[in-house]
């Protein structure tokens, strides 16, 4: 439901920005998996979903919007549980891509526990894959898109952690250097005004208003790793990194 301020004609609308459930990257047999485009939901997964499920059920949705991967389809199915309405997909919101296995091997693991926090380096690159600015150059107009498109009041869009941090440091006015403060835990919310000028169109403001909400563990009390910490520990276990455990 939009909101009419009083002060400019403006229309305010809500978009809730969710990072999908947690994936399965890791192979019950401890290994990478070999396409993380195809991952689905863990167990664990499915029960953070159904829990930001819960706590949106009251939340009268008029659009619904996934990166078209499976994680984040199967995260928007069970947070809408059912009701009447299609999920669009939109392939530039997919997730940043890393390297080939071989090339991610060859990274130190602090260098990829960290790769988030190197966003503003110079050339910079995920995982030896895609770089940081060239990711940053596809997501930000997409969700500019999104935002100006005119047809919707109240918005999920489920995408990536690496995806909602670009849409965060855009919507701050933050350089790539604040790209590893944006934490994104599996299955978090964010939640985002959209202003929108009545007479022209135009978007005018748009207000954060909160960053990173779990439903399962509000105060983050068992979440004391971070997203890429708690994913380097497990390949670091499996024998991942050609380097070890430290860094080069």
């Amino acid at each position: 439901m939009d909101l009419t301020l009083p002060f400019d004609r403006t229309r305010r609308r809500r978009i809730y920005l969710m990072r999908h459930a947690e994936a399965q990257y890791i192979q019950p047999d401890g290994t990478r998996a070999t396409d993380s485009r195809l991952v689905p939901l863990t167990e664990r997964g499915q029960r953070e979903a159904a829990a930001m499920g819960e706590l949106l059920a009251d939340v009268p949705f008029d659009r619904a919007i996934c990166s078209g991967l499976t994680r984040t389809r199967e995260t928007a199915a069970i947070v809408l549980n059912g009701r009447k309405l299609d999920v669009a997909i939109m392939p530039e919101l997919e997730e940043i891509r890393g390297g080939d296995p071989i090339a991610r091997a060859k990274l130190s693991p602090v260098d990829y526990a960290y790769a988030m926090f190197q966003a503003g380096e110079p050339g910079a690159c995920f995982a030896a894959g895609e770089p940081f600015q060239e990711f940053v150059d596809r997501v930000v107009p997409a969700f500019t898109k999104i935002t100006n498109d005119p047809g919707w009041s109240t918005l999920l869009l489920v995408a990536h952690g690496g995806v909602n941090r670009a849409i965060l440091t855009d919507i701050t006015s933050a350089s790539l250097t604040a790209f590893g403060a944006f934490e994104q835990d599996s299955a978090c919310l964010n939640l985002i005004d959209v202003d929108t000028c009545l007479d022209s169109g135009a978007v005018l403001r748009r207000v954060l208003r909160g960053i990173n909400i779990t439903a399962d563990d509000p105060l983050k009390r068992t979440r004391r790793l971070t997203s890429m910490e708690g994913m380097t520990k497990r390949l670091v276990e499996a024998g991942a990194f050609e380097s070890g455990g430290g860094k080069d």
